[in-house]
């Protein structure tokens, strides 16, 4: 087995890969998809210091008077906007910030040193939550969505190796 760890949105039939992982609403229709964990909700979290010098933001506009730690995936075509969602009404927002990161772990340590404002996945940056490390806002801005999948070309010809992965990997 032979693993490779981007986050380009890369098309697995023209690379000649046998499967790759994403998040439920990325995958393209005309592929096989097997979920393999929960549903997940993201999380803006600021530090404590951060805090202290800046006001807590109450919608999801007012992030964009704060400086905020961004995302910049390889095949998204930009900085991430970040995504929120209250009572049907869905929105967008471009955020500013004097970093940009392309993973996870440097936009938690970055939050986490009070250099802005991060919008990473809940189950990242619980355990910061009750230490009193990080400090959650608009929790009801970022509702639930289909979590991370396993998928594979619905013309693939599954060999019994493969068929073992898949049912280990299938979330119970």
């Amino acid at each position: 087995m032979e693993l490779i760890i981007d986050y380009g949105l890369t098309d697995i039939v023209a690379e000649r890969y046998d499967a790759r992982f994403r998040l439920g609403e990325q995958i393209a229709k005309d592929m096989i998809a097997v979920r393999i964990g929960p549903d997940m909700r993201m999380a803006v979290v600021g530090a404590p210091s951060y805090f202290a010098r800046h006001p807590r933001p109450k919608w999801p506009h007012d992030l964009t008077a704060h400086r905020c730690i961004n995302l910049r995936l390889p095949t998204y075509g930009g900085v991430y906007a970040w995504e929120f969602e209250k009572n049907g009404r869905e929105m967008r927002v471009h955020v500013e910030g004097q970093l940009v990161f392309n993973n996870i772990a440097l936009r938690l340590e970055a939050v986490l040193a009070g250099c802005g404002l991060a919008y990473l996945p809940e189950d990242r940056v619980q355990r910061h939550f009750s230490g009193g490390r990080l400090i959650r806002v608009l929790a009801d801005w970022c509702p639930k969505f289909s979590g991370y999948h396993l998928y594979y070309p619905s013309r693939r010809q599954a060999t019994p190796a493969f068929a073992l992965l898949v049912n280990a990997l299938r979330y119970r």
